[in-house]
């Protein structure tokens, strides 16, 4: 049996003359936390949003468990356990921190129309569960104290951790983060780094993010595919990454003779 869980088979996205991305094939293991690094411009994000639907592929295709996922929309993936932060948050800023994952939570209700309406036992009780489930997730990011605050009273480093803890409110098999660590100081940069590790294991879970502090990619990653100008450059572990002269040279540039 495999132990391939997500896998892009040489997808390409094009904008009219420009290739964002050229031919790219890698897999992510169950089980796995992989990084995904480039320079700005790379293609990384362009990367996520075919891995999620956001944009289709112009060739190529992507497989979840053996299955494509072509033609799928957005949130059919996610259905079925890819989902995913945003390098700009996207939160309901309108609503409180708690109401922002009891959302996520409700992607899998098992309850219909009539038990809402008529507010039916199977509602009370999956409702309470839902409950109780997304104050455990903000519990491990120590957030269940501002559970009825907007979600944008919080400081810009708490709400990146909200919208961690609503992507793993949809029962995901694979998370993808987006630049997580993004506008966090060293400090909340390490403590970020150790419980992506921890829900890592607490739920079984397959990670793939996009990050731009080394420190953090290559403390906690098994493996990193390099992307430059949309086209893989190199792929292995931290230790082969740090000494690939394709890697040094994409991000500090060759010297012209």
């Amino acid at each position: 049996m495999s132990n391939v869980l997500l896998e892009a088979q040489k997808i390409t996205m094009q904008f009219g003359g420009l290739k964002a991305v050229d031919s790219l094939q890698f897999q992510v293991q169950k089980g796995q936390l992989m990084g995904l690094i480039g320079p700005n411009g790379a293609g990384k994000t362009t990367v996520f949003n075919m891995l999620t639907g956001v944009y289709q592929p112009t060739s190529g295709e992507v497989l979840l468990e053996g299955k494509s996922l072509k033609g799928l929309k957005p949130y059919e993936i996610s259905q079925l356990g890819v989902t995913r932060t945003f390098q700009n948050i996207r939160l309901f800023k309108d609503l409180t921190v708690l109401e922002n994952v009891l959302i996520a939570t409700h992607q899998h209700v098992t309850y219909g129309l009539f038990d809402t309406l008529f507010q039916t036992k199977n509602f009370l009780q999956a409702e309470k569960s839902l409950h109780d489930k997304a104050f455990d997730l903000l519990k491990i990011f120590s957030l269940e104290n501002k559970a009825h605050e907007l979600a944008s009273s919080l400081p810009y480093g708490e709400q990146r951790k909200l919208e961690i803890v609503r992507a793993l409110a949809t029962d995901p098999k694979i998370i993808m983060l987006d630049e997580p660590a993004a506008g966090m100081n060293h400090s909340e940069t390490h403590h970020l780094m150790e419980t992506i590790a921890q829900i890592r294991e607490r739920f079984k879970l397959t990670v793939l993010l996009i990050e731009h502090d080394m420190k953090l990619v290559m403390g906690i990653c098994e493996n990193i595919v390099v992307l430059d100008h949309g086209v893989k450059i190199e792929e292995g572990a931290p230790a082969r990454i740090q000494s690939s002269q394709k890697v040094i040279e994409a991000y500090l540039g060759v010297e012209e003779a």
